[in-house]
């Protein structure tokens, strides 16, 4: 007689379930229906003949059967996502699907420039890219769901190597008409001013609070943006002063009036920029292909004055 195995895609929409113990919230992560979800997790149960999940009106629990399936699941899929890396690798660099997480203050910034090169350095790349915060993707390339992540270093999760690209220096963006020091604004200069920054879970917020700190100056506690577009918008309207990197300069002030941009005096403070991949991967020189040819777009793109080669 033959024996009902469980497939992979049972597997993942299982794994999924056991990880947010919510069925909408598991569908939503895996970018697929309720009903789909539900209708695999069924299909397992029926082909393990025993009941995984217990569901009550707001949450789902697992039985004590489902936690060990949901550990061995975990296992299996780690290993044939590993499979598959490694075949991938012997295949030749940078071919077929490649998963890429970017946070928000970079993906529409840097990703112009990129794009381009790698459509036409590596023709047979399948690129998917997902924008999010740095908490969120960092947990997408943990959990197998991203191969590499874009982000401000360093990598706030272990497990992670770190391929850094460039340095970009943070920029003072004020009202126009600011007095400040046109050759170069000291940071002490922030004690003087309304910082304001994004929401939290943006990584850009931690950098800029950590620049407030450093001089005791202390960020408006009262105002707050969702993006960097907003953020300028708000100085324009004359709410405060921010600091925008440099790569993201051009881009947002070119869309706000009454604004003057004041660079600070040397060492300017900045951040770095890189790619992550979980330490495990076989595909390791794939990424540094990838991290040199984003060098290269950078470079070749016209390298503002506050963006150095990491």
């Amino acid at each position: 007689m033959a024996i009902s195995r469980p497939t992979v895609a049972q597997l993942r929409a299982f794994l999924a379930l056991a990880e947010y113990l919510h069925f909408r919230d598991a569908a939503a992560a895996l970018r697929m229906s309720q009903p789909a979800l539900s209708g695999a997790v069924a299909a397992l149960e029926e082909s393990l003949e025993t009941r995984l999940v217990e569901r009550t009106t707001r949450k789902v629990l697992l039985t004590p059967a489902g936690e060990r399936v949901a550990r061995r699941a975990e296992t299996v899929l780690a290993e044939l996502d590993r499979l598959v890396e490694e075949v991938k690798a012997v295949r030749g660099p940078l071919v077929g699907p490649l998963r890429v997480g970017v946070i928000p203050t970079v993906a529409p910034y840097l990703l112009p420039v990129v794009l381009p090169r790698l459509a036409k350095e590596f023709p047979d790349l399948e690129l998917s890219v997902h924008e999010e915060q740095t908490s969120h993707i960092v947990a997408e390339l943990l959990a197998g769901r991203l191969d590499v992540v874009l982000l401000a270093l360093p990598v706030p999760a272990a497990g992670v190597t770190e391929l850094p690209l460039y340095d970009e220096d943070f920029v003072l963006v004020a009202p126009a008409g600011f007095d400040l020091d046109a050759t170069g604004v000291e940071r002490e200069a922030l004690n003087d001013l309304d910082v304001i920054l994004l929401n939290e879970g943006h990584c850009l917020r931690d950098q800029a609070l950590d620049v407030c700190r450093e001089v005791g100056a202390r960020a408006a506690a009262a105002t707050y943006a969702t993006s960097l577009a907003t953020l300028v918008q708000l100085v324009s309207g004359g709410l405060g002063v921010t600091l925008v990197p440099e790569t993201a300069l051009h881009v947002e002030t070119r869309r706000a009036p009454n604004l003057g941009v004041h660079r600070f005096a040397a060492p300017a403070p900045f951040r770095r920029v890189g790619l992550g991949f979980r330490s495990t991967s076989p595909r390791a020189d794939e990424f540094e292909a990838l991290a040199a040819s984003i060098r290269t777009a950078v470079a070749d793109s016209g390298v503002a004055p506050g963006i150095r080669p990491a």
